[in-house]
């Protein structure tokens, strides 16, 4: 189905989730989103796809230093991981009670 020209691309994955790398050198690596770029369809993920900045020495830190920092991935490299089980899945969509849930498919459990 062809987006519109200004709509923005659906992303599953939420800040906050807890995600599994299925893919690129982080493969297996789990961590808790910090930032979601919908734009893009990038994620920021903690502890996965660090890197790392070299700082010289200047007036105000005497010593240089080593400063590690966080690079987005893209959004089809992880999967949502189940609060429950811990198992790696897609996320759905359903109505409960005339509320949207967003829910794992793998358990059905329904997530924050």
């Amino acid at each position: 189905m062809p987006r519109q020209r200004n709509q923005l691309p659906r992303l599953r994955v939420r800040k906050g989730d807890t995600v599994r790398v299925i893919s690129g050198p982080d493969r297996g690596r789990e961590g808790e989103v910090v930032s979601v770029d919908v734009q893009r369809r990038r994620l920021t993920v903690e502890g996965v796809n660090v890197g790392r900045k070299h700082e010289r020495p200047s007036q105000q830190n005497q010593d240089g230093q080593i400063i590690d920092y966080l690079l987005p991935i893209d959004a089809s490299n992880v999967a949502v991981v189940c609060p429950r089980t811990g198992q790696p899945g897609r996320v759905g969509f359903r109505f409960e009670g005339g509320r949207k849930v967003r829910y794992h498919r793998v358990s059905g459990e329904e997530l924050p």
